[in-house]
């Protein structure tokens, strides 16, 4: 019987697990154990149902065009459960603020981008998102290819100098910075194209220009293809279905794993585990971390110090805070799933950690605030008749300054930022500027360095950790968002991968 432990239970811990038990279920001759160190499984996928509203405290869905959630979640009889986000309404806003409007404004992209790249030329004249050099910089792209195909590098870059390359700073700025902070938190000065949009840099390398590339793929793509997809009753759903497949007696909760070393003999692994005040070591054949960055880091600097150097240095933090409205009318959204704000060129002088959370330290950036969803816009069935949900995150040293204080405080700052961005633009929508009314249901979640950063040269990393990994260290895999992707495909994928390699090893 092979013993194989999973360190940390959220969706690819769990998924591994389950993974794990299907096998075993078909017959393999194999049983796990699942270490959760917090009192529940899941880890940033949380959602709470209160008063006929549905509030996820961690994602809110997944890219649809990849299979491997949805997959899992027909494998687990979720099917019915399987909801698409309302792309009719799909619009993204920039929160823009220029010499001329300094107060700054709700912009919506153009129709038809995918990340920084437009599928309509046209309609970037309709826009006030861009300057006429912005314009003239995406109108000459497709007529740059032997430029661009020449000036592309051997190896990795930044995000930044992947989208200046092809359309300028002030499209990086305004579009490419935003978005990628949106969703990593990160600085794209810093971040790996390699990593972040493997996809565009194939179309770089196919075609030279992208707006080209994107022409040609959507030659073939499915038009009533969402862009997301959820689960009608919240991702939690899908975290209950994973713990109700894996067999009781392998989960373990509140049981903290403290050192993980291979044994003397070499052919398996002793894992030491706390749990309130008892401790003990027990040893498996393999084991599958699926942590945190911090906590992966120092499991694996026990087996392999070298191999530990070379996960990601860095990770961003996160603090969500959700808005509950009984009365949508007093909350008046523009139509679309939401806004970002572009991140500050250059931190706050005093947005160091320890700083008091009512300090201002906004002054270089538009808002405090990194981005807001409009969930009842986004996605059916999240909200009561007549009711409003918004979801207001805070990234990057915004986050850190504001996870130091009470709740209170936070949805204080938030429901603040939100309010002044609404009211700055509401007389451009020819609306009234009014107050915000009181939420009747907030909920702040706290999710300190949960974002790794990709910096230039990840996947370079990445290979030659693993590559150590499985020479010098059989039988330890290293799972989780420090590798492969942040998105719950991503992780699905890469678990399922992992335990079933084990087993047939």
């Amino acid at each position: 019987m092979q013993r194989i432990a999973v360190v940390g239970g959220g969706i690819a811990g769990l998924t591994a697990a389950y993974e794990l038990s299907r096998l075993a279920r078909a017959g393999a001759a194999v049983e796990a154990v699942l270490f959760e160190a917090s009192a529940r499984f899941g880890g940033i996928v949380d959602t709470v149902r209160e008063g006929g509203f549905t509030i996820e405290g961690g994602p809110d869905a997944w890219v649809t065009a990849k299979p491997w959630a949805r997959e899992l979640a027909i494998e687990l009889g979720l099917e019915d459960e399987l909801m698409p986000s309302n792309d009719a309404a799909r619009k993204t806003h920039i929160f823009l603020t220029t010499k001329e409007n300094p107060g700054g404004s709700l912009i919506a992209m153009p129709d038809g981008f995918q990340m920084m790249v437009p599928g309509d030329l046209g309609a970037l004249a309709e826009s006030e998102m861009f300057t006429s050099a912005a314009v003239a910089a995406y109108r000459a792209e497709p007529g740059r290819v032997a430029e661009l195909l020449a000036a592309v590098p051997e190896g990795d870059e930044s995000v930044a100098d992947f989208t200046r390359r092809h359309f300028g700073d002030e499209v990086l700025e305004r579009v490419a910075a935003p978005l990628l902070s949106g969703v990593l938190g990160g600085d794209v000065e810093r971040l790996s194209v390699r990593a972040v949009m493997p996809a565009f840099v194939a179309m770089e390398r196919q075609h030279g220009s992208l707006i080209t590339a994107l022409r040609e793929a959507a030659k073939g793509r499915q038009k009533d293809e969402a862009i997301f997809t959820t689960l009608r009753s919240g991702l939690g759903a899908l975290v209950d279905a994973l713990v109700s497949a894996v067999p009781p007696h392998w989960l373990r909760v509140q049981s903290a794993v403290t050192a993980l070393e291979r044994s003397p003999e070499g052919g398996t692994w002793n894992i030491s585990s706390r749990s309130g005040g008892h401790r003990a070591t027990e040893s498996f054949d393999a084991v599958l971390v699926a942590t945190p960055l911090d906590v992966t880091r120092q499991l694996l600097a026990q087996a392999d110090s070298m191999a530990a150097a070379l996960l990601p240095v860095e990770a961003s933090s996160a603090v969500l805070v959700a808005f509950a409205y009984a009365d949508a009318g007093r909350v008046p959204l523009p139509p679309g799933f939401g806004f970002l704000v572009p991140p500050a060129r250059q931190s706050p002088k005093n947005a160091a950690r320890g700083a008091k959370c009512t300090e201002d330290f906004s002054a270089a950036r538009a808002s405090m605030l990194l981005a807001c969803t409009f969930v009842d816009q986004k996605f059916e069935h999240r909200v009561p008749a007549g009711g409003r949900l918004v979801r207001a995150f805070f990234g990057g040293a915004a986050a850190e300054r504001v996870a130091g204080c009470n709740n209170d405080e936070i949805a204080a700052i938030a429901q603040m930022e939100l309010a002044r961005i609404l009211r700055a633009d509401a007389p451009l929508r020819g609306l009234a500027p009014v107050p915000l009314p009181v939420p009747a249901v907030t909920m702040v979640r706290r999710w300190p360095n949960s974002l790794p950063q990709y910096a230039v040269g990840h996947m370079e990393r990445v290979e030659e950790l693993e590559e150590r990994l499985r020479t010098r260290a059989p039988g330890l895999v290293v799972l989780g968002n420090a590798l492969h992707g942040v998105g719950i495909p991503d992780l699905i994928r890469d678990a399922r991968a992992a335990a079933r390699a084990l087993v047939q090893r």
